[in-house]
């Protein structure tokens, strides 16, 4: 296959269908949603076993647990893709919308029309439900989107695809608006990402050297994160219960996504009360403990935490633990070693929880809450299609809104400039 003539067809596609899409009813795009939702559940049998195939070549490739979870489509996710897909269909449409119209002094009208991104190239591994997140959103923000996953989830991509293009052509709309790569040549996310021409941004989705390598051959801008080094900040003002609860939930739910924590703060005014009751709910759900010298003369038989620690995304059963010196010491530890993605405050007291979302500067600070809300779903946002560090267009989970721009609308009559 010669890639680069492929991904180009692909680009000439999506722009031609991204012009269409612009212009698309409200009404086609949410009855192209809820076809695909029905799509995806009348087949949801075939795509288990879809997916399975993948999952045993994942397993024959070596795989790590964390890469098989974000693999897998069982029969629950597939039901909670299409009811993302739902939510995206009822949300409100941001296209066509003007905002902030107001009268000059020479009598125009100036405000700002909400408006598509155009064509979107999503890049991602293992996560076979980007599929439908990604093409969700972008379908109904009225960009069309080129989607090249990862090797490992070739057939559930593109099976899912058939369901999306399947649903694309019921309502009328074209079916290249969706396309997924189908070739595995690595070759083709380079084109996909300097093809300028035809593609307006791109999301990169995956590890943190996939993202660097991406951020650094793009001639196309980019909506990325690199990875989630996230925080819980137990204050000594916590509740110890909520506490508990809190960090459990944060670091054990899920052990492979960007919003799991993978280092626990605790003020040492509360060390000692707190830690060995961490330490027996961590021990029963099999994680293992690494802490400073501090949290070390508290707990025992777990192992010492590196430099290099403070600045591991695990994405696996393993926290490293820190003591500090209250929330001065916390907010320090966060300015230092933080990825920018999401931290979490656990205290009564009001004051400290202000200063802790003020003074900490990522894109999503929480308060007595688990840092696996950091996200589109839990934020009403139906799906996201990727989490922004980045301060520029978009920060924080990306959804509808997130993959517009705005563009100026004057209204005049007969106004000419003196």
């Amino acid at each position: 296959m010669d890639v680069r003539k492929y991904i180009s067809e692909l680009g000439q596609q999506a722009l031609s269908a991204s012009r269409v899409l612009s212009q698309a009813s409200t009404n086609a795009k949410n009855s192209a949603l809820l076809a695909i939702a029905d799509i995806i559940i009348e087949n949801k049998g075939s795509l288990v076993e879809i997916n399975k195939k993948d999952l045993e070549a994942g397993k024959k490739h070596g795989l790590d647990a964390a890469l098989l979870d974000r693999l897998e489509l069982n029969e629950e996710r597939i039901l909670a893709m299409a009811q993302g897909l739902r939510e995206i269909a009822a949300l409100p449409d941001p296209i066509g919308e003007i905002s902030n119209l107001s009268y000059r002094p020479s009598g125009i009208q100036v405000g700002k029309m909400r408006v598509p991104l155009g064509v979107i190239g999503i890049i991602y591994e293992s996560r076979p439900n980007v599929t439908a997140d990604a093409a969700g959103l972008c379908l109904k923000s009225g960009n069309a989107t080129i989607l090249r996953g990862g090797s490992e989830a070739i057939n559930s991509n593109q099976a899912i695809e058939s369901y999306i293009k399947t649903g694309l052509e019921k309502a009328g709309l074209p079916t290249t608006s969706v396309q997924v790569v189908k070739t595995i040549d690595r070759a083709a996310v380079m084109e996909l990402v300097r093809m300028k021409e035809y593609i307006d941004v791109i999301v990169p989705r995956g590890g943190k050297g996939l993202i660097e390598n991406i951020s650094n051959e793009a001639r196309v801008p980019i909506i990325k994160h690199l990875d989630g080094i996230c925080h819980v900040y137990i204050d000594d003002k916590a509740d110890i219960q909520k506490a508990i609860d809190i960090a459990i939930n944060s670091k054990t739910h899920r052990y492979g996504v960007c919003n799991a924590m993978e280092t626990l703060l605790i003020a040492k005014d509360i060390a000692e009360q707190i830690l060995p009751k961490l330490q027996e709910r961590f021990n029963e759900k099999g994680v293992e403990l690494r802490g400073c010298e501090q949290t070390r003369d508290i707990l025992t038989n777990i192992n010492p935490a590196s430099d290099e620690d403070w600045d591991t995304e695990y994405l696996a059963p393993i926290l490293s633990i820190k003591i500090t010196n209250g929330l001065a010491g916390a907010i320090e530890h966060i300015h230092a070693h933080s990825s920018g993605h999401t931290e979490s405050i656990v205290t009564e007291d009001i004051t400290r929880a202000r200063k802790f979302i003020s003074e900490v500067d990522s894109s999503s600070v929480i308060i007595n809450a688990s840092t696996r809300f950091a996200d589109g779903y839990e934020y009403g946002l139906g799906a996201e299609i990727g989490t922004s560090t980045d301060k520029l267009h978009v920060r924080g989970p990306v959804g509808v809104e997130g993959l517009t721009s705005q563009k100026f609308v004057v209204i005049g009559d007969g106004q000419i400039r003196a």
